[in-house]
């Protein structure tokens, strides 16, 4: 096959004590999945449907094991925020997957981070708009190393944190989620064919806020590790 420009790398996570990577296909990123964030947000927390919104594959930022990675301050924006995230990895295909054997779909799990230009996501939100131009930027989703749920069984409890500079911002328990893995998986198969190399953030707690040109984040999950990324 002939291609008339140079393709691109495939984009890929590191596998956690491995040498492999995993690649990825597509981002999908739950909304307000933690009531004390919907709460200081804005928004009732009540247990309304999961709502998604995308990033593009090379968004991610892979950060493997002990590496400090260095994102660039975003164009556009003097609110640049962290959200500190449960990532979930598929690994089998499935549509309509019942909530049930939503598990049998997942490959693995990680810490991630989805960065927000959070003054442009509520300008677009308050005038209806897509969110792209405050999420799906380049460098919005660093990655920590993915961790197999064959080695490590399916997480519905334990810390979520973040710090800023050695300066705690987040901290809850992923047991906090308002919609739990398989019902995210499960809602998000009505909509998509999910397929192996697609990744899920699934939502961040309370405490989100800026960060500026030299801070460093510094983020883990309990039993997934920790991921280090410092603003340039």
């Amino acid at each position: 096959m002939t291609y008339v420009l140079e393709p691109e790398a495939p984009v890929s996570v590191p596998v956690a004590a491995s040498d492999a990577r995993f690649p990825v296909r597509r981002i999908y990123c739950v909304g307000r999945n933690y009531a004390a964030h919907a709460r200081e947000m804005g928004f009732d927390p009540s247990r309304e449907p999961p709502f998604f919104f995308c990033k593009p594959a090379d968004a991610i930022v892979a950060v493997a094991h002990g590496q400090v990675v260095e994102v660039s301050y975003p164009s556009q924006t003097s609110e640049f925020h962290h959200e500190i995230e449960l990532v979930v990895a598929i690994g089998r295909a499935g549509r309509d997957i019942p909530v049930e054997s939503a598990n049998e779909h997942v490959w693995g799990y990680a810490v991630g981070l989805d960065m927000t230009r959070r003054d442009l996501q509520l300008k677009l939100r308050d005038k209806g708009r897509p969110w792209e131009l405050g999420k799906a930027f380049d460098q919005s989703a660093p990655i920590g190393p993915l961790v197999p749920a064959s080695r490590i069984g399916h997480p519905t409890a334990g810390a979520i944190w973040v710090r800023v500079d050695d300066q705690d911002r987040q901290r809850s328990d992923i047991a906090k989620l308002i919609w739990s893995v398989p019902e995210v998986i499960a809602n998000l198969s009505t909509y998509f064919e999910l397929r192996p190399g697609d990744l899920i953030f699934t939502g961040t707690p309370e405490g989100v806020g800026s960060v500026q040109v030299g801070q460093t984040m510094l983020g883990g999950i309990d039993g997934l590790g920790e991921l280090s990324v410092r603003v340039i």
